[in-house]
């Protein structure tokens, strides 16, 4: 049901994080294409990591693409989960479990003490899905991100 991505996954891939963005009501905000995919998960030097979701039948119906990230209070590796997606006619059939319990695996195998991502906080339905697993919220800190003309000013290229 889960394998690891190869080069031929990226145009499906690629239509996920548009149906995912779509969802989250951002699809206007995706720019990336399908040749900075390949690059990131295939090229030289891989930046992240994807994982497909597989119907009995083989069709691809779900993908996780995540990259590692460090902790410097546990010492070690994590891995940060950029995207999980199962498309919506396959939710219920265990396609997103079998993705978490994937990274929680390769996090187990490798050492890694940290698996983590971020939700909306409107997105009720997966909450109580991460909720179940055992996941919890972490309330206390709160996501900055600095992009377009922000971080363009910082970086000294207005």
């Amino acid at each position: 049901m889960i394998r690891t991505a190869v080069p031929a996954d990226v145009p499906v891939i690629h239509a996920m994080v548009r149906e995912l963005a779509e969802y989250e009501k951002a699809l206007h905000e995706v720019k990336a294409t399908e040749e900075q995919l390949h690059e990131a998960l295939f090229g030289e030097r891989p930046a992240a990591y994807a994982h497909i979701a597989e119907a009995d039948d083989g069709e691809p119906v779900g993908f996780a693409l995540w990259f590692l990230n460090f902790s410097t209070w546990r010492g070690v590796h994590g891995i940060y989960l950029e995207d999980l997606y199962v498309r919506p006619e396959r939710r219920g059939g265990g396609h997103g479990k079998a993705l978490l319990t994937e990274l929680a695996r390769i996090c187990t195998e490798r050492g890694y003490q940290r698996l983590e991502w971020s939700v909306l906080d409107w997105n009720a339905p997966s909450i109580a899905f991460y909720e179940s697993l055992g996941a919890r919220p972490q309330d206390e800190w709160t996501v900055y991100r600095l992009t377009d003309a922000a971080l363009a000013e910082l970086g000294g290229q207005r």
